[in-house]
């Protein structure tokens, strides 16, 4: 589990075929790297992913067809800047809310514009998402704990404080860019509830 709030900046170094799958090879950037264990989970712009190998600057993660396929991980060019969380621990205050690190889908940068010192994105991403994100509930995107101010049938828009363009790779995004959703858990749990309201 994650909390979307993004802990550093790293960048794709590498990406190495593996019989139909991928290793990413990330440079950790800004990310605090001290203590990294073998076997951890990392979210990588929104996705989690567990360390396979790393050394002083540097881990690798195995990304299945699947991750390759759903999230930006396989379309990202070399270079491109990565928000990186270390998995939540239970004694770690929730700033965010609950991320899973399991992509849902993806979306697009339709437009961005100042609002006051913040920035306003718009996102487009498809029906079968939307149903789950409200108006003033949380979104994650690219892997950044975002609150929802506005919703309709096409997409929704987030209010980027300048804390947030500074520390993320939100900074580099451009209109037109591919990112990765995922919507909030409860929403997806309490559908699920009422869809099996009967099985009892």
């Amino acid at each position: 589990m994650f909390t979307g709030l993004i802990e550093g900046v790293g960048a794709l170094r590498a990406r190495e075929p593996r019989g139909g799958d991928a290793r990413l090879i990330i440079e950790a950037g800004t990310l605090p790297f001290d203590d990294v264990r073998l076997g951890e989970s990392i979210a990588v712009n929104g996705c989690c992913l567990t360390v396979v190998a790393f050394d002083v600057d540097s881990f690798a993660v195995d990304a299945s067809r699947e991750t390759l396929a759903l999230t930006t991980l396989g379309q990202l060019p070399l270079g491109a800047p990565l928000n990186l969380e270390r998995a939540l621990r239970p004694s770690d205050r929730l700033g965010g809310h609950l991320v899973s690190g399991h992509v849902d889908g993806l979306g697009q940068a339709e437009a961005c514009w100042e609002d006051a010192r913040a920035v306003r994105w718009r996102f487009s991403a498809p029906r079968g998402l939307l149903r789950y994100i409200a108006h003033k509930g949380s979104v994650c995107v690219d892997g950044v704990s975002l609150t929802v101010n506005a919703v309709d049938e096409a997409g929704f828009e987030v209010a980027l404080i300048p804390h947030t363009v500074a520390h993320t790779a939100f900074h580099a995004l451009r209109v037109g860019d591919a990112v990765n959703i995922e919507v909030d858990l409860l929403a997806r749990y309490l559908e699920r509830l009422r869809q099996t309201e009967g099985w009892a």
